[in-house]
């Protein structure tokens, strides 16, 4: 059942057009993403779709009595009430209900049944109420509100505090922790993983994996669209662009559709240049004019292909000025912090040269602060860091503090490199797609996107051989990650970064180093070797602490018990999880038969339009097939 369509949806703010006769849908239960570049209109489209904004054009059709609830980009709450008390106004009808069940109750003590009817009829009034507060999750809700709340980082001594009283982040977590537990048809979530540490991001993921409504997700974070979403929208200038399958698979699909497209566009153009030599050479021919004629209508009835546009993203190539020695920096009983307050100590550690090394923990823990003192802009508290041979440290700052408020961005990057000449400069500005007047542009009326895009012009330009970069991809729309990870790929240098991307994590990292207040623990492996080893210290430490018990002891029943069960679930998830992917790789090979079906060289022969109905006929019976299977397992 079709949740939510959009038709013909246009939008402008003032003379720019924003969106232009957009088309979607949303199936029931469906978890879809839209993607684009900063500045395509994706929020602009949520706040449509959600009504939050009327279109100038086209019309949004709901289902009948849709719930529906929506999470705007930075949209935090706002109350006077406190954490818990906020929470519990999502649920005011099952505590109406409540408080009616136990007025009932007084009133049932204080009948006889010799009271006959009236002693019946509430009774049965009770009955049915009884039923409704338990089906509707009467019994479960505050042991919901514990779980969102602590799966968001909420702790039990937190649930008194004022909500106007917390940070941006905080009310910005709590209106999603709203959003969750009104448990909607529709789940629509403009950047919900802003503000969230790597173990909230882990629990979101599990809690949307499970939850039966429709989601609709707006995000830059690629790990998190792989792990949600089957349905990838992309929103650009030509309009909305439906892929089947989750990320990954959608920059797979995007990378052949653009191929074929220009294979398409290069092909029509050499039947164009041909037909028009022909034309030109035997118009004026009296043997030829009538074949020239012809060939000249035909061509005037070609439906002319525009030429594919590249997608505009920076393209540069990092570089060293010299080669470092092989130890690019060692710490020894490390302590970093600020006067009075220790973050973290007792880290040692060694990185080589030629290492990615990823610097995680949660929020806090001192990430950034250890950067800026192995870059020397802060002294050790105790212990010592220090760099190795011939080793030139190049720093890139999260917030850009760095960055003249006052100068324009040619004058920014030119006053950093005074012998670099301005023609050389203004190239290099270029590729980070800094062109004409935009050079001129103030440095404090930059977005967050360009003042990244100008600090790494700088970076670039420094030549570095040992890069600190905290959260490089912040404020980095899609096809800009994608460029810098590009880039560091063929640095031949070391990097040392900071980074909530698990994305980029994944493709950049080949060690972790995890920061916690008593010390370093080194992962020699990307995240997801992190995650896994991670797990089996977990199931190791739980295997051992039961070990210690009994062998006969209630404990360790229980532990078996639960021991079995973990399994059956996991062997049950991993079904789910291959179930899925033959799911999203069907659903791919319907939409690609239902497209080719329409194309002229199959619909014209019959043999190839019955041999494509039968394929695919086939493959929505499998998938219904596989569909049945799958809700058999989850719903199980």
């Amino acid at each position: 059942m079709i949740l939510l369509q959009a038709a013909h949806i246009s939008k402008s703010f003032g003379a720019r057009q924003v969106l232009n006769s957009v088309n979607f849908s949303l199936q029931e239960g469906e978890r879809a993403g839209i993607v684009g570049v900063n500045g395509a209109g994706k929020s602009t489209l949520i706040k449509i779709i959600t009504g939050a904004l009327a279109p100038d054009e086209g019309e949004i059709v709901k289902a009948k009595d849709l719930s529906l609830a929506y999470l705007a980009q930075d949209g935090g709450l706002e109350s006077e009430q406190t954490i818990w008390q906020e929470m519990l106004s999502v649920f005011s009808n099952l505590i109406d209900l409540e408080k009616q069940l136990r007025q009932m109750e007084k009133q049932m003590g204080k009948l006889s049944p010799s009271a006959g009817d009236v002693y019946q009829q509430v009774l049965a009034d009770y009955d049915s109420l009884s039923t409704m507060f338990a089906t509707h999750g009467g019994f479960e809700y505050e042991g919901n509100i514990r779980g969102v709340l602590h799966g968001l980082n909420f702790k039990n001594a937190d649930y008194n505090t004022p909500v106007n009283t917390l940070s941006g982040g905080q009310k910005t977590k709590l209106a999603l922790a709203r959003c969750l537990l009104g448990t909607p048809d529709l789940l629509v979530l403009d950047e919900p993983t802003n503000y969230l540490d790597m173990d909230n991001l882990t629990w979101l993921e599990q809690y949307l994996q499970a939850y039966r409504g429709a989601v609709l997700i707006v995000s830059h974070d690629r790990y998190f669209l792989d792990a949600l979403v089957r349905v990838i929208y992309e929103l650009n200038g030509a309009g909305l662009t439906r892929f089947t399958g989750n990320y990954t698979s959608y920059v797979r699909q995007k990378s052949e559709l653009a191929e074929q497209q220009q294979k398409a566009y290069k092909k029509q153009q050499e039947y164009i240049t041909r037909t028009e030599e022909f034309v030109r050479r035997n118009i004026a021919a009296k043997d030829t004019t009538k074949r020239a004629q012809s060939r000249l209508k035909a061509l005037e009835k070609v439906d002319r292909l525009n030429k594919p546009v590249k997608e505009r993203r920076f393209s540069v190539f990092f570089d060293v000025s010299r080669s470092s020695g092989q130890e690019v920096c060692q710490a020894s009983r490390l302590a970093i912090g600020y006067p009075g307050l220790i973050l973290a100590r007792d880290m040692d550690f060694k990185i080589h040269r030629g290492e990615r090394v990823v610097l995680i923990g949660p929020n806090g823990i001192g990430k950034s602060t250890l950067l800026k003192t192995i870059a020397g802009l802060l002294p050790p508290v105790e212990g010592y860091v220090h760099t190795g041979n011939l080793v030139q440290v190049g720093y890139y700052e999260q917030e850009q503090q760095g960055l003249s408020r006052i100068k324009s961005v040619l004058q920014e990057l030119w006053d950093r490199y005074p012998l670099i000449n301005e023609l050389d400069i203004r190239k290099t500005l270029g590729r980070f797609l800094f062109s004409g007047e935009d050079v001129n542009k103030s440095v404090a009326d930059l977005s967050g996107g360009e003042k990244s895009r100008l600090a790494l012009a700088a970076l670039m330009l420094q030549k570095a051989n040992f890069l600190l970069l905290d959260e490089p991809t912040n404020h980095l729309d899609l096809p800009g990650k994608e460029a810098l990870e590009d880039a560091m790929a063929g640095y031949p240098g070391t990097i040392l970064f900071v980074s909530h991307d698990r994305y980029f994590i994944n493709k950049m990292a080949n060690r972790v180093l995890e920061l916690s207040p008593t010390g370093i623990t080194s992962y020699q492996g990307n995240y997801d070797y992190y995650l896994n080893k991670k797990n089996q210290q977990q199931e190791l430490g739980k295997s051992t602490l039961k070990a210690e018990k009994t062998e006969d002891s209630p404990e360790k029943k229980q532990y078996l018990q639960k021991k079995e069960e973990e399994r059956q679930k996991r062997k049950y998830l991993r079904q789910a999880a291959e179930l899925e992917q033959a799911i999203a790789n069907l659903e791919e090979t319907v939409s690609r038969l239902e497209s080719e079906i329409y194309q002229p060289e199959v619909y014209q022969d019959y043999q190839a339009s019955r041999e494509h109905q039968v394929k695919l006929e086939q493959a929505r019976l499998t998938l219904q097939d596989y569909m049945e299977k799958w809700l058999a397992l989850v719903e199980g």
